[in-house]
């Protein structure tokens, strides 16, 4: 569905004059999307126009419309998202609804131009307090991963299957990058990585069948909500170094059962090299960067995440120098973080 398309649905939806009323105690799910991005809206329209149906006009944000079904909001903003900071504070404040989680659709750039639909938490934990962000986001902060984020990825592979997006898409997580900040689980889905295929209505599609069957709008149950109760003690993957596609941690991350919370890569992992005498003394707690507080960060938010799941770390092991990999099992040491290796992630039904 175009840009146009969207807004008479909206329009014919508002002329219907149906009231909505927001309880104080509910908690919702907040999909965002924004004109200013036709990778973003093209699949919100498109998940529109899959179930048109179930949706009607729910609460306004600053002016912005949103779509509302069961729990779920969809709302359509028209700046770039990754400055939107803390949208569950303020659609609380205006709605009076709590947000539970936030999923983003965007677009994704690279170097390689190739297409690619790509999922990814969010924060910038590796940046000092005096650096300028470059795209959003608080240096030093991680926002919790959604819990959706291992699931949806597997869901998302499946999908691109079905609609022969696959092979000609690369289907991959990206590594913890940008803002915008939030305080409740987040995460992004794109498309990526040229105006080409940004405009692509099939992908667009794809992103929308991912959204309705990982969400449950089709009937289905769902995928990727954790649940205490049921998923206390699994083992949820926090992967460290390796390139921003983390090919490695997803090699884990397609096995059925894996939980994914932030996928730190190399570069955001800063790490001076020290004199020979701090490594031969091993005394890691004197080098530099923000290894530690970066890693620090997306523990206690992967942990915020998973309550009563174990977080254990995967470390791409070949992507460090060795003194670099005896620093960080020191310092996961004396977080009390335990490492594990690929065949510890076991696959389950």
């Amino acid at each position: 569905m175009c840009f146009a398309c969207c807004l008479r649905a909206f329009v014919h939806c508002r002329c219907i004059g149906v009231a909505f009323a927001a309880a104080a105690a509910a908690m919702v799910s907040l999909l965002v999307a924004t004109y200013a991005d036709v990778a973003s809206i093209n699949p919100a329209c498109a998940l529109l126009a899959l179930l048109p149906s179930l949706w009607r006009p729910g609460p306004s944000l600053d002016s912005c419309a949103s779509f509302a079904h069961g729990s779920f909001r969809l709302l359509q903003l028209h700046g770039r998202i990754v400055h939107e900071d803390h949208l569950e504070r303020r659609w609380e404040a205006q709605t009076g609804e709590k947000v539970s989680e936030i999923i983003f659709m965007s677009r994704h750039t690279a170097v390689s131009n190739r297409p690619a639909l790509t999922v990814h938490p969010i924060g910038i934990p590796h940046l000092l307090p005096h650096e300028t962000p470059p795209a959003g986001g608080r240096p030093g902060w991680a926002a919790p991963p959604n819990s959706r984020i291992g699931p949806w990825f597997r869901l998302l592979k499946s999908v691109a299957v079905s609609q022969s997006l696959f092979p000609e898409f690369e289907i991959t997580l990206e590594a913890t990058h940008h803002g915008p900040e939030t305080e409740v689980p987040a995460m992004f889905v794109e498309i990526g990585s040229t105006e080409e295929y940004w405009q692509r209505q099939d992908a667009a599609k794809a992103i929308a069948m991912l959204f309705s069957q990982g969400l449950g709008l089709d009937g289905s149950p769902g995928v990727g909500v954790w649940s205490q109760e049921t998923n206390s003690g699994d083992k949820v993957l926090l992967g460290l170094g390796g390139g921003h596609y983390a090919p490695r941690h997803g090699d884990i991350a397609v096995k059925e059962g894996v939980w994914v919370g932030h996928l730190l890569s190399g570069y955001s992992l800063v790490m001076e090299e020290p004199p020979p005498q701090v490594l031969k003394s091993k005394n890691y707690a004197q080098i530099q960067g923000t290894w530690k507080e970066a890693i620090k960060e997306v523990v206690a938010a992967t942990r915020k995440s998973f309550p009563g799941g174990e977080v254990v770390v995967h470390l791409d092991s070949k992507s460090f120098k060795g003194w670099q990999r005896s620093a960080i099992t020191w310092f996961l040491s004396e977080e009390g973080v335990s490492i594990g290796k690929a065949q510890d992630f076991a696959t389950s039904s």
